[in-house]
């Protein structure tokens, strides 16, 4: 394996908010290799540090295609995955305009992102993400933002019915009584993503777990999709390359992992 990677158990005050927070190294044997960020519906907040460098947290949106790059040991990361439709709540902005964006955190919270930042920079891989999460907790309040309790239960109640593969966008509408472009908007505005391109990116996300091992007619079925032509179509959309290409190791170009800096700008 070309990554060392450890989950962090969540903080009690974070667990409304983070459903998974992570740790992970590039070790030498992932040195030159090809490193893959699936694509992923949730929006997730990043601390990406360089030994003796410093770092920075940065805001990563939802992702709709799979992103490839070279594995460079030394920098070390902490993600922490936000619950789906917290994006507002925690940031202040819609998740819409978050979508295949990274951006620093500094732009929403200020000093605070920075300083956080900085306080666990400097820290090991092994401490830092224990650390990180507490000081996360501490700082939440400056970001609680935009609360909507009936739109957050609509959203959260909605990625449900879709994650489980067995509604659609129609009959998920009709369980949650609304109707189904009242739930387009809820989801554009909460997640970022209309509804389906998220059943998508959940497909996908089911395969991913699985493609080396399970056969594909067997994932199809498994994940929700019509048969294993619909499998191959999305997986090439949001991969970049076919399902059999994938397994064989034959992916797209790789690109230098981005610095700390290199971020979009918010429009």
């Amino acid at each position: 394996m070309g990554v060392d990677e450890r989950a962090i158990e969540v903080p009690d005050g974070l667990r409304a908010w983070i459903s998974g927070i992570s740790v992970a190294t590039v070790n030498d044997h992932g040195r030159g290799q090809t490193m893959l960020d699936e694509p992923d519906h949730a929006t997730t907040l990043v601390l990406r540090a360089v030994p003796g460098q410093g770092g920075e947290l940065v805001v990563m949106g939802p992702r709709t295609r799979a992103l490839y790059h070279v594995g460079q040991p030394g920098p070390w990361c902490v993600k922490a995955r936000l619950h789906t439709g917290r994006t507002r709540r925690l940031l202040g902005r819609p998740a819409r305009e978050l979508v295949d964006q990274v951006l620093p955190l500094s732009a929403f919270w200020g000093e605070p992102a920075d300083r956080l930042a900085r306080e666990v920079a400097d820290l090991t891989p092994g401490s830092a993400g224990d650390l990180f999460g507490q000081h996360l907790a501490d700082a939440l309040p400056a970001g609680e933002q935009g609360s909507n309790p009936e739109r957050d239960r609509l959203v959260r109640e909605a990625t449900m019915l879709l994650s489980a593969g067995t509604d659609g966008v129609a009959a998920a509408a009709r369980r949650l009584h609304v109707s189904e472009r009242h739930l387009r908007n809820l989801f554009v505005d909460g997640v970022g993503l209309s509804p389906k391109h998220f059943a998508r990116i959940d497909r996908v996300r089911t395969v991913l777990a699985y493609a080396q091992v399970r056969p594909w007619a067997d994932l199809a079925a498994e994940a929700g999709y019509y048969d294993q032509a619909h499998l191959t179509g999305e997986f090439r959309r949001l991969m970049g390359v076919p399902p059999a290409a994938f397994r064989r190791g034959e992916l797209p170009t790789p690109t230098s992992c981005h610095a700390p800096a290199d971020t979009v700008p918010l429009t």
